[in-house]
């Protein structure tokens, strides 16, 4: 009858309910009322069956690996039973880790929820929320009851940790990224201290550039980190054909509107810049825009997001990895602080970083003269994980002084500022001072002797650097780590030449890279190891 089938379709329906005995869990168990060879977990399989399997697939079953303990299902044959026999045992399996999971008390994250069915009635409904290139598919307890909250707690402060949503008065800092293809979805929550970049495409058209939330200004400013206001710390135009300009006021809210068949003042990037205490406290939150224009042609626009933290007191630096180094990125370096050790009120003052702009470990840049002389102050920074050789050629006559020689030589190798500290981690912080390891300088003197000068005279002709690190924490995701830096400078005796001779002297300098990580122990899956040589002409017609 009509009333029955209107009563089953308003019925709400679910899945089953979700299977946790391990006893009656089976990943092998594939054909319906089948028995599937070699399945001894299979219900569906007789005695008969199992006499004629020749191992089981699946010989253990378990639940979650993090839970501190947990039944597991052992499953094995006995061949010498006739007719073979399956052996079916139940144990209590217990988790050596120190960080695991004691019971579960979110029911719901035992199965996947059951997705509403399109019916005639909600078509329309379910069309409007899923029907768009990209839907938002945050939990529901994401939205915080604003009316059930204490009126003073906005107020108050709160206190991050790594990795930890930031919340707003409403809901959390948005970072919008791309989901699924390249199309924007504002569900991506920017989490402390996780420095992000993303890009994505969203669908946008003139006629409809001012009922679209997420090319508007407000959107990314209308709401407050708890007690703390977003501010807009500058607004850059840019124009159809890429020019851009800052603007000198930034106090000015500059909403999206359509002019001569131009929409202009749409958001086309945003960074966020976080100010936090050691204490993992916000106390500023700034945002700096790029706004454009599009004509009526432009069916979507491309949108770039980026979001930094900075803690107070401390100079803004690039960080070379998160935590470990990344291979290919700056060695971070610095000085310590004249006077140290101080008190402890100014122990963990920051570390006085070196002069070049970026704070990082460099080497001498060869130039394409190879005239030492030319050379002085070209530098390039190292990189971790690359071993790299440069150097020149110095021409030295008969008039050269010995100690303004010298002198040269050593800034030209080490530069005019050479650090005293090397970063142990790729984000390692200024005031962590025991996350810092100290440069090690040695000395040796080559047996050449060069006939230059009357008496004799050392000088420096190479610095040889060796950063020693290792695989620090899980086997599974491993970070590098820095911890020993060693520097070589390699002198050599000159002697005084007949009036009017010259000699030419390399000059070299070098950085290599060493993996001391300890093998794994036995049990444990090793660092695999190639003991091969490639052709000469592998990379052929590259170099």
């Amino acid at each position: 009858p009509p009333e029955t089938r209107a009563a089953a379709r308003a019925r709400p329906r679910s899945g089953p309910a979700p299977v946790t005995d391990v006893a009656k869990l089976c990943v092998c168990d594939l054909l319906v009322a089948q028995c599937d060879v070699n399945c001894c977990c299979d219900p569906d399989c007789s005695a008969a069956d199992f006499s004629l399997f020749t191992t089981c697939s699946v010989p253990i079953v378990t639940g979650d690996s993090r839970f501190c303990s947990q039944k597991a299902a052992i499953y094995s044959l006995d061949v010498e039973a006739n007719p073979p026999e399956r052996i079916f045992k139940l144990i209590d399996q217990v988790n050596p880790s120190v960080f695991c999971i004691h019971a579960t008390n979110y029911e719901q994250a035992l199965s996947f929820s059951s997705p509403e069915m399109p019916t005639a009635e909600n078509f329309d409904e379910l069309l409007e929320q899923f029907g768009s290139a990209s839907f938002s598919a945050e939990p529901d307890s994401w939205n915080m009851n604003t009316d059930a909250q204490n009126p003073s707690d906005e107020n108050e402060t709160y206190r991050y940790e790594y990795g930890v949503p930031i919340q707003t008065v409403d809901a959390f800092l948005r970072l919008p990224s791309p989901v699924v293809s390249s199309w924007c979805s504002d569900a991506n929550p920017a989490g402390f201290l996780l420095n992000q970049a993303t890009k994505c495409i969203r669908s946008l058209s003139v006629e409809k550039c001012g009922n679209i939330q997420a090319v508007s200004m407000l959107f990314y400013i209308n709401s407050s980190i708890l007690a703390v206001s977003i501010t807009v710390h500058s607004i850059v135009v840019q124009s159809l054909n890429g020019m851009r300009t800052l603007l000198n006021g930034s106090d000015v809210l500059r909403l999206p509107m359509v002019l001569d068949e131009l929409c202009i003042n749409i958001v086309l990037g945003v960074s966020y810049h976080i100010t936090y205490t050691d204490a993992g406290e916000i106390i500023e939150a700034a945002a700096s825009f790029v706004l454009g224009a599009i004509n009526k042609e432009a069916l979507s626009i491309q949108q770039s997001f980026e979001i930094s933290f900075t803690q107070v007191h401390t100079k803004p630096v690039p960080l070379s990895g998160n935590p470990g180094y990344v291979v290919g990125l700056p060695v971070r370096a610095g000085f310590r602080p004249q006077g140290y050790p101080f008190p402890i009120e100014i122990l963990f003052a920051p570390l006085v970083l070196n002069t070049n702009k970026y704070s990082q470990l460099t080497i001498l840049q060869s130039t394409s003269n190879q005239d030492c002389l030319a050379a002085q102050g070209a530098r390039t920074p190292i990189l971790f994980g690359y071993n790299m050789i440069s150097g020149c050629k110095l021409r030295i006559t008969a008039a050269m002084k010995c100690q303004p020689l010298t002198q040269t030589l050593l800034d030209l190798l080490k530069g005019q500022s050479f650090p005293e500290y090397v970063a142990s981690f790729g984000n390692s912080q200024a005031q962590d001072v025991l996350n810092w390891v100290p440069i090690t300088h040695l000395h040796i003197s080559e047996q050449r002797i060069y006939n230059i000068f009357q008496s004799s005279c050392q000088i420096p002709i190479s610095l040889e650097m060796e950063v020693k690190w290792t695989k620090y924490g899980s086997l599974v995701n491993p970070q590098a780590r820095i911890v020993n830096v060693t520097a070589t400078i390699t002198t050599t005796t000159l002697k005084q030449l007949p009036s009017g001779r010259e000699r030419t002297i390399p000059i070299t300098s070098s950085v290599v890279f060493t993996d001391i990580s300890s093998p794994a122990e036995p049990g444990y899956k090793a660092w695999p190891t190639i003991n091969a040589k490639l052709p000469f002409d592998f990379f052929f017609p590259f170099v």
